[in-house]
């Protein structure tokens, strides 16, 4: 029996999801909260040479980050040569929606995702889900993946690579070597987070530079932070940050364009600095990020010292296996009709991956919901 330890942190929801999987696999496994102990962040960080969670030990490999398919290669447990009704790709507001919609009305669900919960994990508090006046991000989405759970549909953690058409069915295969087939697809792999396009920024990712302030936040604690982005996610961090840094510097490239709500807290907050019409420019350190230049309109270039940036600029739709098999409009999103019908019939696709407009959790789940009820009567017609 492997030795498995898990370094994480309190609100890291990819952390959670790893513990999740090693529980549903029987794997016993040791937690250590790096954000509550310094001691043990010091020596996760001396371990993995990173500064971000979950890092996982087994034996003696360690893996950084939730690494689905490295998991899924040691412990997993994969479904055997079916053929479903339906498979779902993705397990975000979009795809646990349509998952329940589908169990109610029997047909036999596969969702397939790296991650349950997709971006709304990484939400700090969410304020406009109505039924909640604030809830955290992680704990909505836990319970929309309890309410999944109360259902027949097989939920497995793993990452889609290849959908191919295969004589009047779909042929779906994973990163980690598992084939099915469907009768019928519903898309909701969401988004990914954009990065910032600067010279060494690989170099840095959990070495200073951290795209899910949420998981990775705790380790900052009294320390200087910035944060990049001047949209709701950007302002919402920054807020929960100034909670744990000793500093925190709002990069804006243009204005700040979150809702009024945010921006009225932003006000009252004393450490925060605020360099509107800038951006980061150079990336500066050895092994870990110890400053950043950032460029100005009006004040040329400037360098300031940052232990940590966490980066919250927007992000691109997730469609690299939809490329060529519906059609995409010029944003890269899956084009959909009023009733998420894509270009192929069979194919359905909800959330912020399409292009539907507004992107937001509770659109998300009403288009998850409608996806799930065509492809219900797509099946009614042509099985």
């Amino acid at each position: 029996m492997s030795t498995v330890t898990v370094y994480s942190t309190k609100n890291c929801p990819y952390c959670r999801m790893a513990k999740a999987f090693l529980e549903k696999q029987g794997v016993q496994y040791t937690s250590i909260d790096v954000g509550v102990d310094a001691t043990e962040a010091q020596k996760m960080i001396a371990l993995s040479g990173q500064r971000g969670v979950p890092v996982i030990t087994v034996d003696d490999e360690i893996i950084v980050g939730y690494d689905s398919q490295r998991l899924n290669e040691l412990f997993g447990s994969h479904p055997s040569d079916e053929t479903y009704d339906v498979v779902i790709v993705g397990a975000g507001p979009a795809g646990l929606t349509a998952g329940v919609y589908c169990a109610r009305k029997f047909l036999k669900t596969l969702i397939v995702s790296e991650n349950i919960g997709g971006q709304a994990l990484e939400s700090w508090a969410i304020e406009n889900y109505m039924g909640y006046r604030m809830i955290p991000g992680e704990d909505l989405m836990k319970k929309f993946e309890d309410q999944v759970r109360t259902f027949d549909v097989r939920l497995e953690i793993d990452r889609v690579n290849k959908i191919t058409p295969d004589q009047g069915l779909f042929s779906v295969s994973t990163v980690s070597g598992i084939t099915v087939k469907s009768k019928s697809l519903i898309l909701t792999q969401g988004k990914k987070p954009r990065k910032l396009g600067v010279q060494d920024e690989d170099k840095y990712i959990g070495r200073g530079l951290s795209l899910c302030s949420t998981c990775d936040g705790p380790l900052y604690k009294g320390k200087k932070v910035a944060v990049v982005g001047g949209g709701n996610s950007g302002i919402q961090t920054a807020l929960e940050m100034s909670r744990i840094a000793a500093s925190v510097s709002l990069i804006v490239r243009s204005t700040i364009k979150a809702d009024p709500i945010f921006v009225k807290k932003l006000e009252k907050i004393k450490n925060i600095t605020i360099h509107l019409h800038s951006q980061i420019s150079i990336l500066t350190g050895d092994h870990f990020l110890k400053s950043i230049t950032i460029k100005t309109e009006d004040n040329g270039e400037q360098s300031i010292d940052v232990d940590g940036v966490f980066i919250e600029v927007g992000w691109l739709p997730n469609t690299d296996i939809s490329e060529g098999l519906v059609d995409l409009n010029n944003d890269k999103e899956i084009v959909v009709d009023v009733n998420c019908c894509t270009s192929l019939p069979g194919v359905f696709a909800a959330g912020d991956v399409t292009s539907v407009k507004s992107k937001q959790i509770v659109i998300a789940a009403g288009e998850g919901a409608k996806a799930a009820l065509e492809a219900y009567e797509y099946l009614l017609k042509n099985d």
